[in-house]
């Protein structure tokens, strides 16, 4: 499986590619908002870790462009974001983001775990 993280704390994007390379899984890593679309289409991921609050374009942004694209359109992509905040939350639903972790109430391995989840019920 291929998993593209979308996140500007280099620290946390080192430690959740760590931890799903571990797992075998493929990961790519974009760390600002203009490097995302263009990763999509070099990697075709068959999932995408998107924080809301990215530098150049936030993440709800290029969620609304990834869902407009044909080629991009089917592929999950799972918000995270420190903002524990009802209205990005029912946005980023609502744009089609197929989970919201807020990532200051869920530990790193609860990320693996959700990721995980989701694969297994896609199958």
């Amino acid at each position: 499986m291929n998993i593209l993280i979308c996140e500007d704390e280099k620290t946390l994007a080192k430690v959740l590619q760590e931890k799903f390379e571990k797992e075998k899984y493929t990961v790519n890593v974009a760390s600002s908002g203009d490097d995302v679309l263009p990763l999509i289409k070099k990697t075709n991921p068959d999932l995408i870790l998107l924080d809301i609050i990215l530098p150049k374009i936030n993440g709800l942004d290029i969620l609304k462009l990834i869902k407009k694209e044909d080629e991009m359109k089917d592929i999950p992509v799972i918000m995270l974001s420190n903002l524990d905040d009802d209205e990005k939350l029912k946005q980023a639903i609502l744009l089609g983001a197929v989970d919201y972790i807020v990532k200051s109430q869920h530990p790193i391995k609860e990320v693996i775990e959700k990721v995980k989840e989701y694969f297994l019920k896609a199958k």
